[in-house]
């Protein structure tokens, strides 16, 4: 089986390039502890891969943030991945300047849909989200995080 998204010993691979790549780090442990613990789902080496390799992940993201709400994320993503738990189909984004993008939406009809916006502990928040309120959430692997979200109107 391929190495894991540990959430013990929390590692920088893959995430290097950002200036807050360890809270970055941190803040992909706590997103794979979140999926292993209410869905079974293990965040691998193979799932989560460079944002150059994961282009329809990335794509599909960045399509509903432009159709959604005109967003386009300036920073270059460092690590993506996107699967299906249940009837939930996601997509996550992990941003050099340490923004984590994630998407869920439900396959079924009238099911939740909403784009949630993770920054790491550190960072400034991107120009781009400047209208946005983020509330903040303490955590044990990265330390404060801040997030906001937005619901998805449209279909996928």
């Amino acid at each position: 089986m391929a190495p894991v998204v540990d959430f013990d010993e929390v590692s920088t691979a893959g995430l290097e390039a950002s200036p807050v790549a360890e809270a970055l780090a941190g803040l992909r442990a706590n997103e794979a502890r979140y999926f292993r613990n209410k869905y079974g789902h293990v965040f691998t080496v193979d799932t989560v891969e460079p944002g150059s390799a994961a282009q329809q992940a990335v794509d599909w993201v960045h399509r509903i943030l432009q159709q959604e709400r005109g967003l386009v994320i300036a920073s270059r993503p460092l690590e993506a991945t996107a699967f299906q738990v249940e009837n939930i189909r996601m997509a996550y984004v992990f941003y050099e300047n340490g923004l984590s993008v994630n998407v869920m939406y439900t396959v079924d009809d009238g099911g939740k849909r909403a784009v949630g916006f993770k920054l790491s502990d550190g960072m400034e928040v991107p120009a781009e989200l400047g209208t946005f309120k983020f509330a903040r959430q303490r955590s044990k692997l990265a330390g404060t995080i801040r997030g906001s979200y937005f619901i998805v109107k449209n279909d996928y």
